[in-house]
């Protein structure tokens, strides 16, 4: 009888795609309602293009600093479990060996093997602290270089979103007709960001496509309809 080896796929680049999503997402959303905003405003592309440009410089540098930041907080608090772990290890061991005994008798396993494995993963500081860390506060030990590439990749998807909805107005076009062509552009980008995303995310691309679609021409709605209000 022959076997089919059996191969599982799973996405394991999720940090990656979500440091991609938040960059991108407001990328193209909140560049996207500015110069949509300052269209029904103002009368020149040179204005819009200048505006946002500075929009997209401030925002990615905020974007990416808060990536950085949440990075180094979620190191940082993982660094300071482990010595409180690694303390607790020390000063009260039998409290420290029944939760891991408590782990995998929720498990169903039997007393007799209960006894075993957790004396085995209690003989070794390291491997006992590590245990903890994981089954009893669900703390996945951080990349180092994490809150850095963090960083980078928030920074770099929000300009790079940020430039698709300010491309119209590089070509010198009239500010309304280079507004129809940022729409158009723009909402296709989002279209297929929202797929790609849910492909990756949710497993429901079309559901993603057309929520991220929804919000980014909400926003654009609005900031133009203000815009125009109070132009």
């Amino acid at each position: 009888m022959h076997h089919i080896p059996h191969t599982e796929n799973h996405f394991t680049a999720s940090e990656t795609v979500r440091d991609i999503v938040i960059g991108m997402s407001d990328g193209l959303t909140v560049p996207f309602a500015l110069a949509a905003g300052l269209s029904g405003a103002v009368d020149s592309s040179h204005v819009i293009v200048a505006a946002g440009l500075a929009e997209v410089a401030a925002g990615s540098i905020a974007m990416g600093l808060g990536g950085y930041l949440a990075a180094k907080t979620e190191a940082e608090h993982y660094d300071l479990e482990w010595k409180r772990e690694a303390r607790e290890t020390i000063e009260l061991p039998d409290v420290e060996t029944e939760e891991v005994a408590q782990v995998f008798r929720g498990y169903g396993l039997d007393e007799k093997t209960v006894q075993t494995v957790t004396a085995s993963i209690c003989s070794d500081q390291t491997r006992w602290i590590e245990f903890m860390m994981k089954f009893e506060l669900g703390l996945e030990k951080p990349d180092p270089t994490r809150a850095r590439n963090s960083a980078i990749t928030i920074a770099l998807s929000y300009i790079i979103g940020g430039m698709i909805p300010l491309s119209p107005y590089f070509v010198g076009w009239e500010v309304r007709t280079a507004l129809l062509v940022s729409v158009c552009v723009t909402l296709f980008a989002l279209l297929i960001f929202g797929y790609v995303k849910g492909r990756f995310t949710v497993d429901r691309p079309w559901k993603s496509a057309g929520q991220t679609v929804f919000v980014g021409g909400l926003a654009a709605s609005a900031a133009f309809l203000l815009a125009s209000f109070f132009g």
